[in-house]
């Protein structure tokens, strides 16, 4: 029953200082040059899509339809001692020498504000934050509620949106500071996170789950054959799917293999990277409301198994403002306790309904 279980939502307004304009004008570079080229290019106009308004989309309709059981903390701003413990000190020095300023980092179109330095580092803080809670009692489960996002951001770069990679960041600190031996992460965006996998490439203390949208679909990486290597090798786990899978491929990959492999190395926390956009409103895949509900009861058993429910989920994408709204509601509701519902291939509970509204009208009356 919804309250069962307590959850912590993480989330900050620092975090909607991160607010790129494309039409403002950005530090001149290379870099900007190629960026201005690109959107010359294109026949519409483009508005960056991971803007604030994904934050108070989420905010606003939890607090239209509040859950009971959850609650909403704000956690500290991460540190450079965190952060340098998956990112190069070279690489912060030059994201933190942008704090007010406009300037494009990549041709992913990956940009940063005058606030979005102090966004970032929040969302890094709200991701340990969130498993500072699961550790030490404060929560049964946590929500990091977090932008920008974090799991294309490589050791050395931004890309994707994302300036530091919140969940390697929160895991490393797991690591770090409270004795974690073997983490469990699950990505099930609908872009491989090719940023967790390489700092974790070869890392035997953590596995690597990630559901994702084939290559080449973006950022063409997470290839099936991809495990890890050295140390590593087998703790990366890739199952790239077609861009029309949806609740019951997923279902299948989570039960057939993230659960076999979780049985084996018995994880002392499980972390989420929980990006919306695989919805089928969104950027690619098929996946429903309640696919993603039965995703979280799937994770959210594996942790009441291995760790004592340890389970903490950290924001990635999701650009459908209503669909990202009402997926993270659906997750929200399992972690409180909610019954996940049966799945079904996609419109067939429609078919029957529509099969007992018409059956009248093909049947003579006696």
């Amino acid at each position: 029953m919804i309250g069962d279980r307590d959850v912590t939502i993480f989330y900050d307004d620092l975090m909607l200082g991160h607010d790129p304009q494309v039409d403002l004008p950005f530090l001149p570079s290379r870099v900007e040059k190629r960026v201005r080229n690109i959107l010359k290019g294109l026949n519409t106009k483009w508005s960056y899509p991971e803007h604030p308004g994904r934050l108070t989309a989420i905010k606003d309709h939890l607090d239209k339809n509040p859950i009971s059981g959850v609650q909403f903390k704000v956690g500290a701003s991460a540190t450079y001692e965190q952060l340098v413990r998956v990112h190069t000190a070279s690489y912060l020095d030059d994201i933190f020498a942008l704090e007010g300023k406009m300037a494009w980092l990549d041709k992913d179109t990956t940009a940063v504000s005058p606030g979005s330095i102090k966004a970032a580092t929040s969302a890094a803080g709200n991701s340990i934050a969130a498993v500072e809670a699961v550790f030490n009692g404060g929560a049964q489960s946590a929500f990091a509620l977090v932008r920008p996002p974090g799991h294309h951001a490589e050791p050395v770069r931004a890309r994707g949106f994302c300036l530091f990679n919140n969940v390697a960041v929160a895991a490393a600190h797991a690591q770090a500071k409270l004795g974690c031996e073997r983490i469990l992460i699950i990505d099930w965006d609908a872009h491989h996170g090719n940023g967790t996998q390489d700092i974790f490439w070869a890392d035997p203390d953590v596995l690597f789950f990630d559901t994702h949208c084939a290559p080449p679909f973006y950022p063409g990486s997470g290839y099936l054959e991809d495990v890890g290597a050295g140390l590593g090798e087998g703790y990366t786990i890739n199952v790239p799917l077609p861009e029309d899978a949806g609740d019951i491929a997923y279902e299948k990959a989570f039960r057939e293999i993230l659960i076999p492999a979780a049985d084996r190395f018995e994880p002392d926390l499980v972390l989420v990277s929980a990006g919306f956009d695989p919805h089928r409103n969104d950027m690619a895949l098929n996946l429903t409301y309640d696919g993603f509900a039965v995703l979280t009861s799937i994770v959210q058993a594996i942790a009441d198994k291995h760790c004592q429910g340890r389970l903490a989920l950290v924001l990635e994408g999701g650009y459908n403002l209503d669909s990202l709204a009402h997926g993270t509601h659906a997750v929200l509701e399992v972690l409180a306790g909610a019954e996940p519902p049966e799945l079904t291939e996609c419109g067939i509970p429609e078919v029957t309904e529509a099969v007992e509204f018409h059956r009248d009208a093909f049947v003579d009356d006696d």
